[in-house]
């Protein structure tokens, strides 16, 4: 099985959380915005989030500066 991450097709794995996710595409920007199949994930929660198969996960690297 897989899921869908920002568009790319990545190998799924039972249990795997937003957190996994992350670290497996890299992404380590300290301000992120996610949303698990439409649904936001607050950042408390990207460790006992578990993305279930066939999802679609969208990670928006949010930029600030003045």
């Amino acid at each position: 099985m897989q899921i869908t991450i920002n568009g790319n097709k990545v190998d799924w794995q039972e249990g795997m959380t937003v957190r996994d996710a992350l670290t497996l595409m890299n992404y380590s920007f300290p301000m992120l915005v996610i949303k698990l199949n439409g649904v936001l994930v607050p950042k408390a929660d990207y460790d006992s989030t578990v993305i279930p198969a066939g999802a679609e996960l969208m990670v928006v690297h949010l930029i600030s500066g003045g």
